[in-house]
């Protein structure tokens, strides 16, 4: 028997309805604010991803892990890589490890605009 039920994922970053844009691009959803400290992502299929102001966050430096490891990370099943990719850089994701074996490996890393890693994978 489950002790829990998953409610969200929070995101630290330094200006939190900014981040909840982007992540609203790429999900689709809809947004909505619990004040300028906190803004929540309603995104199809019923998850829900949060943005916490944190004005002194340092994003991690990915791949390291000796110093500000990434802790988390998000993964996003897509159907078109190439197209995807495209999509999110346009948005303000920053490239981090595009190599992915000639579609062998299946993920390609990105940091979303606070600099939180996240991957997108194909389907």
């Amino acid at each position: 028997m489950a002790i829990a039920t998953y409610s969200l994922v929070a995101l630290d970053c330094p200006d939190p309805e900014a981040l909840a844009a982007f992540y609203a691009a790429v999900l689709g959803g809809e947004v909505t604010s619990n004040g300028d400290d906190w803004y929540d992502l309603y995104a199809p299929g019923g998850h829900r991803v949060a943005f916490q102001r944190a004005p002194g966050l340092t994003p991690p430096e990915w791949p390291r892990g000796d110093r500000n490891s990434q802790q988390l990370h998000l993964d996003f099943d897509v159907q078109d890589i190439d197209a995807a990719e495209q999509q999110v850089l346009s948005l303000g994701a920053t490239p981090l490890d595009l190599d992915d074996g000639g579609g062998k490996r299946g993920y390609r890393v990105y940091a979303d605009p606070a600099g939180h890693p996240f991957c997108l994978c194909r389907t």
